[in-house]
């Protein structure tokens, strides 16, 4: 379908007057040929698939529509002839607005104002239409309106359509920044200004009558003849409808240029009309080259380079990232940026990084990046943000640097400078770097640490008997064995000779100084065998505690070297701290613990009784098992002043598990002297977490002959809490037994009633503290209520006055303990049932 179709008259009438702006019957004048091209370029509207054209007479109906248009609307060609123009696109609103444009063409014969519509089409799309409307004229009386629409919706309409469609064709071909040349039978026919600005040429007359291969090299870049090379893209505009390509041109100066050429076809009167618009486009071909350097030297580098887009995501890696890393472009292609670090830096440092990158456009540093075999390396890595035209960022630059060599290379030269060549220990260097930091901590976190001094006894006589090799084996030895005595936190130095020091960090106290030293010297004691020699040495050490001795590294040192030369003089063989107070702890500490250990051996524990009454009827229902030292010299000891040692001593379990056995004895006597009750026994964390709890309460029941229910085991909410992920098993197995749990101290600790809901325990023991200065109601009054909901009894502990006795009958608690429990005993005459 052509337009003169379905034009009233033919088509060489129709091109002989003025189209769309002319009034009727104008003069003959110099513009009539640039108004015959408008009608021309008119004529090949059909072709083109970038504006969709119709045309309606007065009554408003169609009577011309190209392809394009019926496509746009999504109806079928033959469909829409002789609809109403609102048949094709729906204006919504601005259906009136359009209705009056329509009658003023009409009215006044002149084109519309150009303009955006939001339009749906029958179908139901939404589009946006850049039209307008343009009065035909033929033998001065107006007989068409032709509307013209571009589809402006979509976002990747190529820049030259929205121009050539954007207004009407003359403002088009005079105003376009691109060159533009009208070629009829080969030779250009006309050229607008822009065509004249790019070839640099005075005006029209240079190029009309002539070639475009008259504006061309004798042969392109590529080696092609121009004048064979045009014919092939006239003959292929021809066959095509359109052909796009670049193409080296030279200026009226004879300078070359590039350009970008789209040669469209047109058939108007039987004659072929070529319609070419040619841009400039030199500056993309100099980038062009400038891409293909930058992407020979990004493939060929050395160094890896990873590219990302502006979301982080990667789009591209070079050969020498592969190689360093084992990743190909399938394993890092889309993936974001983030996947691949090592996992060592935190997202607190890429959070600094990403921020100064956004203030800077770079960041360099070393981390740490990670091989697809999983190996860490330390790499170079530096960031550059690439900013667009309009200052914003589209792409990430990464360049990777594999610095393994020199960080090995770094490494050694600073160990050899840091540590001793002898042992491979720090040296004083390294030391008093170390012990600047750990001062800084201690400081910081209001901590203590520890300095100790060594000095090998007698190690002289060995270095002058058996000569210094035998004494720097001896050396080696003794550097093995410190490090085994400390944590990986600790340093252990050599001073030089046979001298030693060693920094306890972040210690909790003098005690672990004290263990540390003793285990210290307890491993050097041991023989040695070098070579053909059995050898023995000991060690005098001396300590100072930061801050009690000293808050500075001379003063702190120094003291643990005095505290040596105690040590030595004291019989060497020892260990000796600064202070003496703190000796006097240690000695004091020292020998309770021997005395606990000698404790067991000979049975010097004893345990006393706590009743436990029923408040309701007064009677004795169990008795909590307490432990006592009777000690040769000091008496009788509490827990209070040897429970402490015992646990660090690591002397719980043993302690813990006579108790039990001889608890459950005792149960047994009451019952053979006729009083069936119950008897308490608290448990401490160390036994609790031994695997072998449930084996040693099952033995301690059977050696006593005691029936399970008659033992209740008394746990802390610490107890429970630090008890790790084995608590409610052992917990279970310990109810499966048969014997009763009870929780001490309840409402002091961590305990969440959730939690407790999923723990067997029998029974809560209110806590003696609710009971001072009165009694605390509302606690009281609430452990109670939930100690019902879940089915369990209550015990108050410490109950001193019948106050507080009448307090807990008015809340409904079942049992208790203290005073008021031991004189309802004597008042009743059961003072002696626990003796």
């Amino acid at each position: 379908m052509t337009p003169h179709d379905h034009l009233p008259h033919s088509t060489p009438e129709f091109t002989q007057v003025p189209v769309a702006y002319s009034h009727p019957n104008p003069a003959p004048n110099p513009a009539l040929a640039a108004l015959d091209l408008i009608a021309r370029i008119v004529a090949a509207l059909e072709l083109t698939p970038l504006v969709a054209v119709c045309s309606i007479d007065r009554a408003g109906r169609i009577r011309f529509c190209n392809q394009a248009c019926a496509d746009l609307s999504g109806l079928a060609l033959d469909a829409v002839l002789g609809q109403p123009l609102k048949a094709l696109f729906s204006r919504g609103d601005r259906e009136a607005e359009h209705d009056a444009l329509v009658d003023e063409a009409w009215r006044t014969g002149r084109p519309s104002p150009i303009g955006d519509w939001h339009v749906r089409t029958p179908g139901g799309r939404e589009l946006w239409l850049y039209s307008t409307l343009v009065p035909v004229y033929h033998e001065g009386e107006l007989t068409q309106v032709f509307c013209m629409d571009v589809d402006v919706t979509s976002r990747k309409v190529d820049a030259d359509a929205l121009v050539t469609a954007g207004v009407n064709f003359r403002q088009l071909f005079q105003k376009s920044d691109d060159a533009i040349l009208l070629v009829r039978n080969g030779l250009i026919e006309e050229a607008n200004p822009a065509a004249m600005q790019l070839f640099k040429c005075p005006g029209p007359a240079v190029f009309v009558g002539r070639r475009l291969a008259d504006f061309s090299p004798v042969q392109q870049p590529g080696g092609a003849l121009s004048e064979a090379a045009a014919l092939r893209h006239e003959e292929r505009a021809h066959q095509q409808g359109n052909c796009r390509y670049d193409w080296r041109y030279l200026d009226c100066s004879g300078t070359p240029f590039w350009a970008e050429v789209l040669m469209t076809s047109v058939t108007l009167n039987h004659e072929h009309l070529f319609y070419v618009l040619v841009r400039d486009i030199s500056v993309r071909k100099s980038a062009e080259r400038t891409l293909y350097l930058a992407a020979q030297v990004f493939e060929n580098s050395r160094d890896a380079i990873v590219l990302t887009d502006h979301e982080r995501h990667i789009i591209s890696i070079n050969r020498a990232y592969s190689e360093i890393t084992g990743y190909s472009s399938d394993d890092m292609l889309g993936k974001p940026l983030s996947v691949y670090r090592s996992g060592i830096e935190d997202e607190a440092f890429f959070r600094k990084v990403w921020h100064q990158i956004d203030t800077t456009d770079h960041w360099q540093g070393e981390i740490w990046s990670r091989r697809k075999s999983g190996e860490l390396f330390p790499a170079l890595l530096a960031l550059t943000a690439i900013r667009d035209g309009h200052d914003q960022i589209s792409n990430y630059m990464a360049i990777v640097s594999d610095i393994t060599e020199r960080k090995r290379s770094e490494e050694q030269t600073r160990h050899l400078a840091e540590h001793d060549f002898l042992t491979d220990l720090p040296n004083r260097v390294l030391l008093l770097d170390r012990l600047s930091l750990a001062l800084s901590t201690a400081r910081r976190k209001g901590s203590m640490l520890a300095i100790l001094f060594l000095d090998l006894d007698r190690f002289k006589q060995i270095n002058d008997t058996l000569g210094h090799q035998v004494g720097d084996q001896l050396l080696k030895e003794v550097a093995a064995r410190l490090l085994k005595c400390v944590r990986k936190v600790d340093t252990v130095s050599r001073q030089g000779g046979d001298e030693f020091v060693i920094i306890l960090a972040d210690i909790g106290g003098i005690d672990h100084a004290a263990h540390v030293a003793g285990t210290i010297r307890q491993a050097i004691c041991q023989p040695y065998a070098i070579g053909e020699h059995a050898l023995h040495v000991s060690t005098s050490i001396g300590v100072s505690i930061y801050p009690s001795d000293g808050d500075d590294i001379d003063t702190l040192v120094k003291n643990a070297d005095i505290a040596m030369y105690h040590a030595k003089q004291g019989g060497r063989n020892n260990f000796q701290f600064f202070s003496t107070e703190m000796n006097e702890r240690i000695v004091e500490r020292a020998s309770v613990e021997q005395g606990l250990r000698r404790a067991l051996a000979e049975g010097q524990f004893a345990l006393v009784f706590e009743p436990e009454l029923d408040i309701a009827t007064g009677a004795l229902v169990a008795a909590e098992a307490l432990i006592r030292w009777r000690h040769p010299e000091l008496g009788l000891l509490l827990p209070e002043r040897f429970i402490g040692v015992a646990e660090e001593a690591g002397l719980m379990v043993p302690i813990g598990n006579w108790v039990l056995r001889e608890a459950c004895r005792q149960a047994r006597r009451w019952h053979d002297g006729g009083h069936t009750m119950a008897v308490a026994v608290n448990l401490s964390l160390a036994q609790f977490v031994q695997r072998d709890l449930v084996d040693n309460v099952r033995a301690a029941l059977d050696d006593a002959g005691l029936e399970p229910h008659w033992l209740e085991l008394e746990l802390t909410e610490a107890i429970i809490m630090k008890g790790g992920g084995t608590t409610a098993t052992t917990l279970e197995s310990l109810r499966a037994l048969g014997v009763r749990l009870s929780l001490d101290d309840f409402g002091t600790g961590w305990s969440q009633l959730g939690q407790l809901k999923d723990y067997p325990i029998d029974k809560l023991k209110i806590a003696q503290a609710f009971m001072l200065g009165g009694a605390d109601e509302t606690a009281i009054r609430t452990i109670i209520a939930m100690a019902r909901s879940m089915r369990m009894t209550v015990i108050a502990e410490g109950v001193e006055t019948p106050g507080q006795l009448a307090l807990l009958r008015r809340e409904g608690c079942d049992l208790y303990q203290g005073l008021q429990a031991e004189a309802a005993m004597r008042d009743g005459g059961l003072d002696g049932v626990l003796q």
